[in-house]
């Protein structure tokens, strides 16, 4: 744009002050709205990708035939001893997260440890801080901290050579600092605050000989470091081999154990959370759809305004100004304006950005320089939505012909195809905000559907000891602090389980056989109970009766009751999925049949299903057994009444009393519960922000448009005054034909929106009805924005008397 150009778009801006607030508000809230979820966007697709080699990492994962739908991110910690020695060649390593205790002024601090093989080094190239990772990982007595560890335990102290003593797995391990990490970055699944070597033990003594050695021990995350992604294929083949000859002869207690071997690489890992990518795509998709309703917008209103300045690109050719340059010019200004509204967008994005993170639970921030800088994106925004915002009306003002406008008497209006042109425009703006207003409807009702729906059991008033699963605590302590919380005065009911809503710190399933019936039977999860699990947490039971401890035969004593004939007699409670998995026709059926080959299991009751996990996910088959004592890593469940902060202060206290040296960890059911339903909570939040500004938009949009058309017709509502129209038919015909292209978007609106919210609804197991009344409201909301819109300008036109409209140009 030459000086005479900037000129002339300077004197547009201020005089017509109202166009000017429009189009770059407009466009500013859709650049802005952009922004913040191309941030989001951008931090979810980062994962791992701050790893130097990323794309030379890959996850292994493995699936058991037989018990497995699908591939998992764990792996057998005994899968790499093997690979070890048959294929020496590939780069790997194993990274097996346990749960860590290190003493601080006499009080336990838990830690997330990770033990990983010496390779770790070479395969995650970490950025060191102080000392030799390689070197370190190598020494069996060395550990290595992350930068907030070692301040946390040294102050400002270098910590390289200091003494750290560390608890887990049941024994506590003298270690020396070797070498200091930097912290981990917030966009990775690594989690781990320190590292020491993997040592595995060959004596069958040790508690951990079973899982380290057995292949249906799923412990270790496994990674390789492969050159070249044709390797892939070859390295799949070599894993799947020496599964196949290992993993059989290896798995005593399960005999037909088969693998099936894949590899994914780390960058993707982060999306395979179920819900994942699809909230990722539908989040960038909201940025894009937003900003092409602020392009639109200001399409529409440029083309509607055209005629206002048809005079001066008549004056302007007459002087000698070639289409090209016209075009040019005008393409130019609309850069600008987009430059403009670019600048207040970035604007809004920063002072809205703490907002959103506070409501979101994000860290999004805002970095204009360096690799990940935004400016340099900012200037390509910018310019294609100025080009691509200003291309067409530019096109509509270059053409118009110098004689025939400087020889009419009023300025073009485009005719009637230009009207259609910007009916469409509507059209196409109140499409997408119609089936915004579908989505964030279906989106708010189930993600309130998921947090209310009845989860098979009372969750409120229910507190998750977790901490009592720790290896660090002995039988006695267990016993001790059990007895204390059913001491305190609050306390309704406690019992012990290892499987409790949240997930619990030990998981197993076993495939069940079906009498009468070939193969392996269906894969069940199975849960160890203490005396009162199903009391404490509310449970229903549908058939049968609950477990007695009078009843010896109701005792599964960590299966060392054996019967004459070698088998391992067992009753068990199904919950109602187990039911239908095992092929009963009901839950009375049920009650009294023996399942299981080897290891029979007596059926004496059946609860309804208690989901404990995600609602994304169904709820597995399960069975129950009863222990009394020995349980694999059990947590405590308390049910309680009053306020749960001071509950929770209280069995903490209790527990310091008992095990000081052991960290302390609880949380209530909702708060465990909390992290299947945070991402969808996130997710909603965001496209409701974006859609609710879209929406907004469009209604800018509209309202100028309508400001615009009105006053164009002014000539017209006075004549149809004067002809004996009221004021009530002129609102009304005004209002209608605003209506119109409201009223046609919603056939495109509710497809899309009908296709996108089953897609979205698919994920999840437990999930709503997609109900008409979604797209009957939204429709109706949107005629009546619509209305509101509109209907000022058409009451002040309407208004107007015949005379003074007959006399106004």
């Amino acid at each position: 744009m030459n000086r005479f150009a900037l000129l002339t778009f300077y004197r547009s801006l201020t005089r017509h002050k109202l166009y000017a607030t429009l189009n770059i508000g407009g466009l500013a809230v859709g650049i802005a709205v952009f922004v913040v979820l191309g941030l989001y966007v951008r931090f979810e697709t980062s994962y791992e990708r701050w790893l130097p080699g990323h794309d030379q990492v890959y996850l292994v994962e493995a699936r058991q035939k037989a018990l497995d739908p699908r591939p998992g991110q764990y792996s057998p910690i005994a899968m790499w001893s093997a690979v070890h020695r048959d294929v020496p060649g590939i780069v790997g390593t194993r990274l097996v997260p346990r749960s860590a205790t290190v003493l601080k002024d006499g009080i336990g601090v838990q830690e997330q440890l990770a033990l990983v093989d010496p390779a770790f080094a070479t395969v995650f190239r970490l950025p060191t801080v102080a000392g030799d990772l390689a070197a370190a990982l190598v020494d069996p007595t060395a550990v290595v901290v992350t930068q907030k560890t070692a301040t946390k335990y040294f102050g400002t102290a270098s910590p390289i050579g200091k003494a750290m003593t560390i608890t887990y797995e049941g024994a506590s391990h003298a270690y020396r600092v070797a070498a200091v990490i930097a912290d981990l970055p917030k966009n990775t699944d690594l989690e781990f605050d320190m590292l020491v070597r993997l040592l595995i033990s060959e004596a069958p003594a040790p508690v951990t000989f079973n899982s380290t050695h057995y292949w249906n021990y799923f412990e270790a995350q496994t990674y390789v470091r492969l050159p070249s992604p044709a390797d892939i294929s070859r390295v799949i083949g070599q894993l799947t081999a020496v599964a196949a000859r290992h993993s059989r002869v290896e798995t005593p207690d399960d005999p037909d154990n088969t693998f099936e071997i894949s590899l994914q690489p780390i960058a993707d890992v982060h999306f395979e959370t179920a819900g994942a990518k699809l909230a990722v795509t539908t989040l960038g998709i909201v940025g894009v759809l937003t900003l092409l309703i602020a392009t639109v917008n200001y399409v529409n209103l440029a083309t509607a305004r055209a005629g206002l300045r048809a005079r001066e690109v008549a004056m302007r050719k007459v002087l000698g100004a070639s289409r090209a340059v016209l075009a040019r010019n005008y393409v130019g200004e609309a850069v600008a304006t987009a430059a403009i509204a670019g600048v207040i967008g970035l604007a809004l994005a920063e002072s809205g950005l703490p907002l959103v993170n506070a409501a979101g639970g994000l860290s999004l921030s805002i970095q204009y320089f360096g690799w990940d800088g935004t400016l340099l994106p900012w200037l390509l925004l910018v310019i294609l939505v100025g080009v691509g915002a200003g291309l067409y009306p530019a096109l509509v003002l270059s053409r118009f012909p110098a004689a025939a406008v400087l020889a009419s008497a009023r300025s073009p209006g485009g005719g009637r195809w230009g009207t259609r042109v910007r009916e469409a425009l509507v059209v196409l703006q109140f499409a997408i905000a119609i089936a915004f207003m579908i989505g964030t409807g279906v989106l708010v009702a189930q993600t309130d559907h998921i947090r209310s729906a009845d989860p098979g059991y009372t969750r409120q008033g229910l507190l998750l000891v977790r901490s009592l699963g720790s290896d660090s605590l002995t039988a006695g302590q267990r016993d001790s602090i059990v007895h204390r919380l059913r001491s305190l005065p609050a306390a309704q009911a406690v019992t012990v389980a290892n499987g409790v809503p949240g997930g619990g710190l030990f998981g197993a399933q076993t495939n069940v056989e079906i009498p009468g019936e070939p193969g392996h039977g269906p894969t069940i999860a199975f849960f160890e109970i203490s005396p009162g699990f199903f009391e404490a947490l509310g449970g229903h039971l549908v058939a049968g009766r609950m477990f007695d401890p009078a009843r010896p035969g109701d005792i599964n004593a960590n299966l060392d009751v054996v019967g004459k004939d070698g088998t391992i007699p067992s009753n068990i409670i199904l919950n109602r999925s187990g039911v239908t998995a095992l092929h009963f026709a009901s839950p009375q059926a049920a009650i009294g049949k023996t399942v299981g080959g080897k290891n029979p299991r007596t059926v004496i009751g059946v609860v309804e299903d208690m989901r404990f996990t995600s609602p994304r996910a169904p709820v597995p088959p399960t069975m129950y057994d009863f222990q009394l004592r020995d349980m694999r890593q059990p947590i405590a469940i308390l049910r309680f009444t009053g306020d749960p902060k001071a509950m929770l202060e209280a069995v903490q206290q209790a527990w310091r009393q008992e095990a000081p040296e052991v960290p302390f960890q609880a949380k209530t059911v909702v708060q465990a519960l909390n992290q299947y339903y945070e991402r969808d909570d996130h997710s909603a939040l965001l496209f409701t922000i974006g859609a609710v500004l879209a929406v907004v938009i469009g209604c800018v949009g509209l309202w100028g448009l309508a400001s615009f058309n009105t006053a164009r017709r002014v000539k017209e509502i006075g004549i149809r005054k004067t002809l004996g129209a009221s004021s009530t038919d002129i609102v009304r015909l005004l209002v209608g034909q605003f209506l119109r292209p409201v009223l046609i978007a919603n056939l495109f609106a509710w497809p899309l929106a009908y296709f996108a919210m089953r897609t979205w609804l698919a994920g999840f197991n437990d999930r709503i009805d997609l109900s008409p009344l979604f797209f009957v409201a939204a429709t109706l909301l949107a005629l009546v924005i619509a209305v509101l819109t509109v209907f000022a300008q058409s009451l002040r036109a309407a208004r107007s008397t015949p005379a003074w409209a007959l006399r106004h140009d």
